[in-house]
C-alpha cells in the first residue's frame, strides 16, 4: 500500500477547485467575502465530499479503470478496494459533521449530495444520460451550497444553472472519450447506444444552451464587469465545435478539458460581476 495513494485517489486538484467554487458561490451571492469561518467550513465540506465521491467512484469503477485509467491507485495495486471503501465513508462522515455547524439547509444539502455521489457510483453511472444529469446537478449545486451558507442566492443561481448545463455537455463528451472501457464494463452510455456522432450533437446542444443561459444575468441588471464572461462563452463554443468536427478519443478529451476550464473561468466572471 502506498501512502500517497490516499491523496492521489481523491484527485486533490479537482476537490480543491470544487471547494473554492463553493466559497466563490458565497462571494457571488453576497458580493463580498463572507467571513473566514463560514468560508473554511464551506470549503472543507465541498472538498471532503468531492474526495469521498472520487474515492467511492474508483471503488465501483475498478474493472473499467483497469482499461481506461490503469495508472490510478486501485488498478495498479497501490490501495485495496476495501480500504478505498472505508476511506471514502470516513471522508463523507467528517464532511457531514462539519456541515452540521454551517446551518440546517447546508447540512441537508450535504446529506443529499453525498448520498447522490454514492448512488451514482453504485448504480446510476452506467445508465444512459441519467448519470450525466446527476453529476451535472452535483456540480451545479456547489455554488448554491456556498450561497445557502450565507442565506442568500443572488447571482449564484445563474452560476448554478450555467454550471449544470456545461457539465451535462462535459459528461456526455467524456463518455465519448471513455467508450472503449465502458463497453467492456457493459455500460449503456449515450455514445454506446446512439453512436459517438449523435452523442456529440447532444453535448454540443448543451454547450450552446450554456452560452444562452450565460446572458440571463444581463437581463437582471449586472454591471459591465460581467462581460468578462464573453471569452468563456467562446471557449465553450470552441469545445462544441471540436467535438462536432471529430469524435476521436483525443479530441473528446481536449473538448471536455476545455469545458472543465470554462467552469472556473465562469466563476471568476460571476465574481467580477457581483463585486463590481
Amino acid at each position: 500500500m502506498e501512502l500517497k495513494a490516499f491523496v492521489e485517489i481523491t484527485r486533490p486538484h479537482n476537490c480543491i477547485l470544487a471547494g473554492l467554487v463553493g466559497v466563490l458561490g458565497s462571494i457571488v451571492a453576497v458580493g463580498h467575502f463572507p467571513g473566514v469561518i463560514t468560508s473554511l467550513l464551506v470549503f472543507l465540506v465541498v472538498t471532503l465530499g468531492c474526495a469521498g465521491g472520487n474515492t467511492i467512484n474508483d471503488y465501483f469503477d475498478y474493472e473499467i479503470d483497469r482499461i481506461n485509467r490503469p495508472e490510478r491507485p486501485l488498478p495498479r495495486g497501490a490501495m485495496s478496494r476495501k480500504t478505498a471503501l472505508y476511506y471514502s465513508l470516513s471522508l463523507f462522515a467528517v464532511g457531514l459533521a462539519l456541515a452540521y455547524f454551517i446551518n440546517t439547509a447546508d447540512f441537508v444539502l450535504a446529506i443529499v449530495a453525498y448520498a447522490a455521489m454514492v448512488l451514482y457510483a453504485w448504480k446510476l453511472k452506467p445508465l444512459p444520460f441519467v448519470g450525466n444529469l446527476v453529476v451535472a446537478s452535483l456540480t451545479g449545486a456547489t455554488p448554491l451550497y456556498g450561497a445557502l451558507a450565507v442565506n442568500r442566492i443572488g447571482l449564484a443561481g445563474y452560476l448554478a444553472l450555467c454550471a449544470f448545463l456545461v457539465n451535462v455537455a462535459r459528461e456526455v463528451i467524456k463518455d465519448i472519450e471513455d467508450v472503449e472501457g465502458d463497453i467492456t464494463k457493459g455500460a449503456k452510455t449515450l455514445p454506446i447506444l446512439w453512436g459517438r456522432r449523435k452523442a456529440a450533437y447532444i453535448g454540443a446542444v448543451f454547450a450552446v444552451l450554456t452560452v444562452v443561459a450565460s446572458f440571463l444575468p444581463v437581463k437582471a441588471g449586472v454591471g459591465l464587469g460581467y462581460y468578462s464572461m464573453v471569452p468563456v462563452d467562446l471557449i465553450i463554443l470552441y469545445a462544441a465545435y471540436l467535438i462536432l468536427k471529430n469524435q476521436e478519443r483525443e479530441v473528446a478529451h481536449r473538448a471536455q478539458e476545455l469545458l472543465k476550464i470554462s467552469i472556473f473561468l465562469a466563476v471568476a466572471a460571476f465574481i467580477i460581476a457581483a463585486v463590481v
